[in-house]
């Protein structure tokens, strides 16, 4: 336990006290610029910015991706606050409670609260990312073959349950599309080329990082130009007030909170989103004043951007232990991972001990920037919304195509990206969610080179993936959610609650 908090300090220390600070500060400001603009999200500025962190060393670019994650979270605050517009899909919660707040002229205090928040938030689910990860890791060795690719299903069958609640199908439709994908190229035992159909760019496989750059990048633009311009927005400040004190009262609320977001961002393919709703929910459940939510409760406002920043570290968590994103920016980063020749997984706390304990020390210090820039430019940053989407979305796209030609200066790069930037365009229009197709791309591999390698060993007998306790136990979880995600099942549910309640009140 000392060791680990030694090396822990040694970490933080050494970027505390290096150039590698300053990265932190532009990181964590871009990122806060990328979250406050509608329209952009954090999974695009982690994306773009990937593809210029190629001549970076391994560590200083994972710095500044880890805080521009952390800081596009954050970000959007700024804009749900004052305009009611979310910056990300992570602060719709902030803004039911944040646009009251500024509209009765306390918007300084609104976002004095949201960056307190913010920054306990993360501060939460970075204990637990030191605390749980080393646990999770020694558990995780536990697995072989079979419980991996069980954990793949697992995890792309989630995404698209929670991501598509409406129509589950179309979630689950789109991971197992995302697999497919992943599945283009030479396979890795007998290179033999599947869906290449004799080219030999297709042979080579599809790059993780176009069709990402494509599928997030490309997309926005091709939803804003089917839109109406817009006018630049406007935003004027009363004043910013100190209130980041106040916020330490609601001890209680933002512990909640941090706990619910980092549960939530652990779980795969949820995301900040969900961390800021259920945070939300739970603390108007247990609020003393629960009529005031919904017309600017400090409670609910904390709790939302507590919960949507914590989740951030949570979703690291299986991303270092188990190689397995958990949301859609936590896959960009560990498609930027592999890229840098680090490798994420079990044996990472006998590998490379010293790249985690530096993973938590870049996730504080991205919760100090975000306090220390959320608090100081607040009145700077404001300018930044009166930008035109139109004019940004120039810009993007030529930082789409920059970096997708940069990973290997091919031409074929640039085409898949357009190409995904239709497919993540025309999945948008039809209802179709984006996050499971891109967590397909990124566990396809891990499910294809288990499966294969479990087939290998059982000489094809299938019982070897349920004849485990672990890889029975997975089974049965997506047994049970592919089930009861099935609409048949999900109206026989509903119409047996609706039931039981209307016989409660009878009874009553």
């Amino acid at each position: 336990m000392m060791d680990s908090l030694t090396r822990l300090l040694a970490s933080i220390a050494e970027i505390g006290f290096s150039a590698q600070i300053f990265s932190v500060l532009w990181a964590t400001l871009l990122g806060i610029i990328v979250g406050m603009i509608p329209g952009l999200t954090a999974t695009l500025g982690v994306a773009l910015l990937t593809t210029l962190t190629f001549s970076m060393n391994p560590n200083e670019a994972i710095l500044v991706l880890v805080c521009m994650y952390i800081g596009a979270i954050y970000g959007g605050s700024r804009s749900a606050i004052l305009l009611n517009i979310p910056g990300t899909p992570a602060n719709a919660a902030t803004a039911i409670e944040g646009f009251p707040l500024a509209r009765s002229g306390r918007a300084g205090e609104a976002m004095a609260i949201a960056t307190t928040g913010s920054f306990l938030g993360t501060m939460v689910g970075m204990v637990a990312l030191a605390v749980i990860s080393p646990w999770l890791a020694e558990f995780a060795l536990k697995f072989t073959s079979f419980e991996f690719f069980w954990l793949a299903v697992f995890g792309v069958a989630l995404c698209g349950q929670l991501t598509s609640m409406d129509d589950v199908l179309k979630g689950w439709i789109a991971g197992f599309f995302g697999l497919l994908i992943s599945m283009v190229g030479q396979e890795s035992m007998h290179a033999y080329a599947r869906f290449s159909y004799g080219d030999p760019n297709l042979a080579g496989g599809l790059s993780l990082l176009p069709v990402l750059v494509g599928a997030f990048g490309c997309a926005e633009v091709f939803s804003v130009m089917r839109q109406e311009a817009t006018a630049p927005i406007k935003a004027k400040v009363s004043g910013v007030i100190a209130a980041a004190f106040s916020s330490l009262r609601y001890a209680v609320t933002w512990l909640r909170s941090g706990l619910i977001g980092t549960f939530m961002g652990v779980v795969p393919g949820v995301g900040e989103d969900m961390g800021a709703w259920v945070s939300y929910a739970a603390a108007r459940r247990a609020s003393k004043k629960p009529e005031e939510f919904g017309k600017g409760s400090v409670e609910g406002l904390l709790a939302a951007e507590t919960g949507n920043s914590s989740a951030v570290p949570g979703a690291l968590i299986p991303v270092l232990t188990l190689a397995i994103p958990g949301s859609a920016p936590a896959a960009v980063l560990l498609a930027a991972m592999v890229i840098h020749g680090l490798r994420p997984g079990p044996l990472i706390m006998i590998q490379q001990p010293d790249f985690f304990y530096s993973i938590v020390a870049m996730v504080f210090w991205g919760s100090v920037g975000i306090l220390v820039l959320g608090l100081t430019l607040t009145r700077p940053l404001l300018y930044v919304l009166r930008v035109r989407r139109e004019w940004l979305m120039a810009m993007i796209f030529t930082l789409c195509v920059v970096g997708s030609f940069a990973i290997a200066g091919r031409l074929f790069d640039v085409q898949v990206m357009i190409a995904f930037g239709l497919i993540g365009f025309l999945m948008r229009e039809t209802g179709f969610p984006v996050a499971p197709m891109i967590l397909g791309v990124v566990l396809g591999p891990i499910l294809d080179a288990n499966l294969r390698r479990s087939l290998s060993l059982t000489e094809g007998n299938l019982l070897g993936f349920v004849s485990r306790p672990i890889s029975a136990v997975l089974a049965c979880i997506v047994l049970v959610m592919l089930i009861s995600g099935l609409p048949p099942v999900r109206r026989w549910f509903a119409n047996r609650t609706k039931a039981m309640l209307s016989r409660r009140g009878s009874d009553g």
